[in-house]
């Protein structure tokens, strides 16, 4: 399978779930991602979902990592260059949606710090960790322009495909949560 397929297939799939399947699926993914070898860190990146895409809901997995006194960082994306960059998420943050319906900060200072775990969205995966998100390639830059490796992990309500085509430049998952199992490549 392609990229173009396997974007095809799943975005297809996440239309036919309605709000009650992607609470319950998201919260059984949260409640999974306790068993992860993740938790002695300190700075976690995690997107805020686009709910127009029946992305995983990633609020039950911030209140966890609040819970657990973790500091959450989450992502702003410049459109002009397919880059993104990190923000703290604290009390005095102000959200906005962009014109793509992705919720960002607007009012904080970029985090220029060490990032340990970041939890990666998804459209499609394989058995070996290979990602396909929608094709613009934020994450892989971004993970490329890290000076440290990250723990990559990616959050999804299906299950992989045995094998999908990659780009040389696209990066690669370290573990998937879904609402069943964790995958570990």
């Amino acid at each position: 399978m392609n990229k173009i397929e396997a974007r095809k297939k799943y975005l297809d799939l996440r239309k036919k779930l309605d709000n009650v399947q992607i609470i319950s699926k998201s919260i059984s993914i949260s409640n999974n991602l306790q068993d992860l070898p993740i938790w002695e860190h300190n700075f976690y990146h995690i997107y805020l979902p686009i709910k127009e895409k029946n992305e995983v809901d990633t609020i039950p997995i911030i209140n966890i990592l609040n819970n657990k006194k973790k500091k959450v960082l989450i992502p702003r994306s410049d459109f002009n260059n397919t880059t993104m960059k990190s923000f703290l998420l604290n009390d005095n943050t102000v959200l906005k949606k962009n014109n793509y319906g992705i919720t960002e900060p607007i009012n904080n200072e970029e985090f220029l710090g060490r990032i340990d775990v970041i939890f990666i969205p998804l459209v499609a995966y394989d058995l070996i960790g290979n990602r396909v998100g929608y094709g613009k390639g934020f994450y892989d830059k971004f993970l490329r322009n890290q000076n440290n490796k990250i723990l990559r992990v990616g959050l999804s309500f299906f299950n992989p495909e045995k094998r999908i085509k990659i780009d040389e430049h696209d990066e690669n998952l370290d573990f998937c949560v879904t609402p069943n199992r964790i995958f570990s490549f």
